[in-house]
């Protein structure tokens, strides 16, 4: 998927076991993270540090809701270990994963990040390297370049 295309809807649970739905969810705009694993070094502080500047895309207008293939168990104790106050969703089945082009050649999730607006359609797409991710000051900096927010 590409900037400009819709998405289709989808529906996975989060961390609480309750059901996600895209579709209901665009009252703002959605970032979707997609990372590798639960409780792993790097995910542990990019998904924290998204946690502690979520007052910042609160104010932008943005919903952060992470992804991968993980059980709803998994991502429980993630979220209790990191404190992570959003939406982590389980992708068990990898549909979601596959559809945005985010799974590796090897079947695993990849760092990569999908903006969706109220519209349905993609504003910014990031993929980047797996012992790397894009902070939120660089989101941020990125989506004001581009006059998104």
């Amino acid at each position: 998927m590409k900037i400009g295309d819709i998405v289709e809807n989808f529906t996975l649970k989060d961390q609480n076991g309750n059901k996600f739905d895209l579709y209901g969810n665009l009252d703002k705009k959605v970032l979707l993270v997609f990372y590798p694993k639960d409780n792993s070094h790097v995910c542990s502080i990019q998904l924290s540090e998204y946690h502690f500047n979520i007052d910042e895309f609160n104010k932008n207008e943005i919903k952060v809701v992470g992804i991968n293939p993980e059980s709803v168990d998994s991502h429980l104790t993630f979220c209790n270990n990191q404190q992570i106050n959003f939406p982590l969703l389980s992708d068990v089945d990898k549909k979601v994963s596959r559809s945005f082009g985010a799974l590796t050649l090897l079947g695993l999730n990849k760092r990569k990040i999908v903006l969706i607006d109220i519209d349905k359609k993609i504003k910014y797409t990031k993929s980047v390297a797996a012992f790397r991710y894009p902070g939120s000051g660089y989101i941020f900096e990125e989506l004001k370049k581009l006059q998104i927010i």
